[in-house]
């Protein structure tokens, strides 16, 4: 090498210092901020009270929003546990992250958001569920659930080491993360992610909680008795609370008797492994506190319509139960950061991994583009950022939550990552160029659910199902919120299938996507 090339080669690090360093400086003038992300697993946004009021009270959740900013229209990318979690952590869509389906070890050599912020002086911790298979990489710290977790005296991975913490796993979860603010190095800014199990299938609650809802009859959903017509792919699924959800497991009732759906031979050990996982005295006031439901269940068997009642009714109360235990532990660190007087500056995001059906369609789980396993709750809250009780209508994706938090701490977006910073989205008032589709791409197979892309504009959705099938549709949302009516063959929208194609087509370009894009 040169003089010469020497020379220029220094005062291009020289300017990359500096530029570095600028970026910091900057954002110094107002502290580099914590950041507290919390996320829930299968929590759909209608059983978030500041999303959606009579079904369930969250107050906890609720106060980020009010203290914060509240997205209607956040949606996941795929609506499946670890491909979710994985773009996340990435900013990268399922196919450039290599986490397509919940069976994929995650690469943990890729760039993330924690380890970028560790290596810009922060201390990374995570507790609670992890679920990519490979141990997590970007942490000072983390101590996470052996693949889904136990309910119950559940075992904790801690850097490595395994151990059994007695009690209850969204409890547990919150004491941990708790616990490593309290010692953490007050002298650096933190990233701390709580990842919590609930409120995942089976939904066992706290025993704190087993009678809550028992008086209350839960509202059904419109479309609880869809048929499917007009939607094929749909009519192959199990993943319906009538037929395919079990009376052991899911239920809670001690049913020899009860026919069990092929789809759940498993399901009757798994749940004798978590019983087994219990005290005698946490068994004893589980038994006592389900003998109503034995009772309902007799009653409700007399009939086909009251025993399909039953299911929802019962379905839905263990579900809102473990919700109430998320919201009750939500509100321990709200507490822990206020009363410690970080507030002011820290970040704090609550979300899920993606939504979920509460009976819309017939349906549990998620997997599908419909909007109540697309959409997700995303809320955040940084005072002197964020003015409060801010709700935003624009097209947000967990794809963008990496590079929000990256740009908030002041550290450069890496071109790798294919969200965008919704740090614009927080001033209300100003007139800003968004996105107008999110594109959406489920590659699982199981459970009769096709894989699937689609994109979803602020009125219209397009799905094309592949593989073992060839359908397409369309939906009007405006017309049509719940998706009840299919109209890929209405030639009134004609024009519009055709324009939404294209736009189809150009975000799997965009997004590097590379999938049939037949018509």
């Amino acid at each position: 090498m040169n003089l010469r090339h020497l020379f220029l080669g220094s005062l291009f690090i020289l300017a990359f210092c500096n530029c570095q360093k600028r970026n910091k400086d900057h954002f110094s003038d107002i502290n580099t901020p914590n950041i507290l992300f919390i996320m829930s697993d299968d929590h759909a946004n209608k059983a978030i009270s500041a999303y959606h009021e009579g079904l369930i009270n969250t107050p906890n959740i609720d106060q980020i929003g009010k203290e914060g900013i509240l997205f209607k229209n956040a949606f996941v990318t795929n609506s499946i546990c670890a491909p979710s979690r994985a773009v996340i952590l990435t900013g990268k869509h399922s196919h450039l992250n290599g986490i397509k389906t919940n069976h994929d070890q995650f690469d943990g050599s890729q760039v993330t958001f924690p380890k970028l912020l560790q290596e810009n002086g922060y201390q990374t911790a995570l507790v609670g569920k992890w679920h990519l298979k490979t141990e997590p990489t970007g942490f000072d710290y983390w101590n996470i659930l052996p693949g889904q977790g136990d309910y119950y005296n559940p075992d904790f991975i801690d850097m490595g080491d395994t151990t059994i913490y007695q009690g209850y796993v969204t409890n547990i979860i919150a004491d941990l993360a708790l616990n490593w603010l309290e010692n953490r190095n007050e002298e650096k800014p933190f990233c701390l992610m709580v990842h919590h199990k609930a409120p995942h299938r089976n939904w066992m609650p706290d025993l704190k909680h087993l009678d809550k809802y028992e008086d209350i009859k839960l509202p059904i959903p419109s479309t609880y008795n869809d048929d499917y017509t007009g939607r094929e792919s749909l009519k192959k699924q199990m993943l319906t609370i009538k037929d395919h959800m079990d009376y052991v497991y899911d239920f809670k009732i001690p049913c020899d008797t009860c026919p069990v759906a092929e789809v759940n031979r498993w399901a009757h050990q798994s749940y004798e492994r978590e019983m087994n996982r219990m005290t005698e005295g946490q068994k004893l006031m589980w038994e006592n506190g389900y003998k109503i439901e034995i009772d309902d269940f007799i009653k409700a068997s007399q009939s086909d319509s009251g025993l399909k009642a039953w299911k929802f009714q019962r379905y839905l109360e263990d579900y809102l139960r473990c919700i109430t235990s998320v919201d009750e532990n939500v509100g321990k660190l709200l507490d822990y950061i206020d009363r410690s007087g970080i507030g002011e500056n820290t970040v704090v995001v609550y979300t899920s991994d993606q939504g979920f059906f509460l009976g819309e369609h017939g349906l549990f789980d998620k997997r599908y583009m419909y909007d109540e396993s697309l959409r997700t709750p995303l809320l955040i809250r940084f005072p002197g950022r964020i003015n409060p009780g801010i709700t935003s209508d624009q097209l947000v994706q967990n794809l963008d939550i990496a590079p929000t938090l990256l740009d908030l701490a002041g550290i450069s977006i890496p071109e790798v990552m294919q969200g965008k910073s919704m740090i614009p989205l927080f001033d209300e008032s100003a007139n800003i160029a968004w996105r107008k589709a999110i594109y959406y791409h489920f590659f699982e197979k199981g459970w009769g659910v096709d894989s699937h892309y689609g994109i979803r504009t602020d009125r219209y959705k397009i799905i094309h199902f592949y593989d073992d099938s060839d359908q397409w549709e369309f939906f009007d949302l405006k017309e049509d919120p719940v998706e009840m009516i299919n109209l890929i063959d209405n030639p009134r929208y004609a024009k519009t299938i055709s324009d939404l194609k294209e736009q189809l087509h150009s975000l799997q370009n965009q997004y590097k996507d590379s999938v049939n894009n037949e018509n």
